[in-house]
């Protein structure tokens, strides 16, 4: 097991441009639910856990939100979840100024544990304007806020994790579930923290079970990998066809003294989507993305229709300009679409000038704005079955901070292609 501390900020946070940590991490985007009927309805009110967050106008550039935070909350940890800002932001708590945001079309997460207190609490989001040079002109607008929210955790929780069901390494006719939970202690003192999972076939039936103690230092973390065996998984496929593919149920879950504490719903596909001697392939065999540019409409209604039309037609594969909302990949997964994830860094006007600060991806002053937005993608839609590739952004040049991003990337994702649309015959590029 590999154990982390909390306090480490090259892990799960950042630094602002004062010098001070800032309360912003990168994690896989869920939210725990109470009881497993919640989490499976998706029933984010009736949890318990979550309290919508929707700042409200106190001028042109203010926004914000006054929160009761109950008793047990100011006992766990507290996260805001922020998606469709309407601009760059600074949040301040209570006064105090936690983090900033520059892109504003991909969702953060941010660890506010420290800034919160039993009682009412003042949020307030300064919206400010941004480097344009970098963001997309193409964003389509939801409403302001919407699908963010303040949630709560245990201190003894899931803090992360990663899942994928892929083949057996050995090439044995079943798969493997290849799951990593990190547990986290909020605690001062050593604690034992109980994670654990169970997984139902596309049919309904249950699976596999487990859950196991892990023993986590105070204020800090510690992985737990469960990598059972899925019987049956090749009459199960996930690969992009005329019909829908299907999909696995996984309910991840801690416990305590024998009750259980939170739930986490999940989807996942069988397979592995991954690049072998310079080719993109599943289950062994190449396939080819046809690709269609697409960003989310308004609404997942209206979203899934066009998505239906564009498979109709011939498409496998939809290339967004910029993250999108957790339900277009749940979408996609569903429907059985592939997606290219895209970063949101454009940069056209100047992508021919290679000169140190002529393209913005030359210029080392933005390295740490270029990793910020890659991690951000990176994290909230990789345990996503349709993610087939990465890319680094659009139409923006290549220099050192696409040199850093690749890198950064690489490190984190070894199935996966990475690429790099103008990396011209550079190494930092898969494709």
């Amino acid at each position: 097991m590999k154990r982390t501390t909390l306090f480490l900020l090259a892990v799960t946070g950042v630094w602002n441009l004062a010098g001070q940590p800032s309360a912003r991490i990168h994690r896989t985007e869920t939210l725990p639910y109470a009881t497993r009927h919640d989490a499976e309805a998706r029933n984010r009110a009736a949890s318990g856990h979550a309290i919508d967050f929707r700042p409200e106008a106190e001028s042109p550039a203010a926004l914000q939100q006054r929160i009761e935070i109950p008793y047990v909350w100011t006992d766990g940890c507290v996260y805001l979840h922020i998606e469709n800002a309407p601009a760059p932001y600074t949040l301040r708590v209570n006064g105090r100024e936690v983090a900033a945001a520059d892109d504003p079309l991909t969702p953060a997460e941010f660890d506010l544990t420290p800034c919160i207190h039993q009682g009412i609490n003042d949020f307030e989001v300064s919206l400010r304007p941004g480097d344009a040079k970098l963001d997309t002109p193409r964003a389509v607008r939801r409403p302001a806020f919407e699908g963010s929210c303040l949630y709560y955790q245990n201190k003894r929780s899931i803090r992360d994790f990663e899942i994928a069901l892929v083949p057996d390494t050995l090439g044995r006719n079943f798969a493997m579930l290849d799951l990593k939970i990190v547990a986290q202690n909020g605690f001062n003192y050593d604690e034992t923290v109980e994670v654990g999972y169970d997984i139902y076939s596309p049919q309904g039936k249950l699976l596999d079970f487990d859950i196991r103690p892990v023993a986590v230092a105070g204020r800090s973390t510690d992985t737990v990998r469960f990598t059972p065996f899925i019987y049956h998984a090749y009459d199960n496929k996930w690969e992009p066809s005329g019909k829908n593919p299907p999909l696995y149920k996984v309910m991840l879950f801690t416990r305590r003294d024998g009750t259980y504490k939170e739930y986490m719903p999940l989807k996942i596909g069988f397979g592995k989507t991954e690049l072998a001697d310079g080719q993109l392939v599943r289950f062994g065999k190449p396939i080819k993305l046809n690709a269609f540019r697409y960003n989310a409409d308004a609404d997942a209604k209206t979203t899934s229709a066009r998505l239906l039309a564009l498979r109709k037609q011939g498409y496998n594969t939809v290339a967004p300009d910029y993250p999108q909302p957790d339900w277009f990949y749940g979408l996609c997964d569903e429907l059985g679409l592939y997606v290219i994830d895209r970063a949101n860094i454009h940069a056209p006007e100047k992508r021919d000038d290679r000169r140190a600060g002529g393209t913005p991806s030359n210029d080392p002053a933005l390295a740490d704005e270029y990793l910020e937005r890659v991690k951000a993608m990176y994290y909230r839609s990789r345990n996503h079955t349709c993610v087939a590739a990465y890319a680094l952004g659009g139409e923006a040049g290549n220099g050192y901070c696409m040199y850093k991003a690749y890198q950064w990337l690489k490190s984190v994702e070894h199935a996966r292609p990475v690429l790099c649309v103008d990396a011209d015959g550079e190494w930092n590029t898969d494709l």
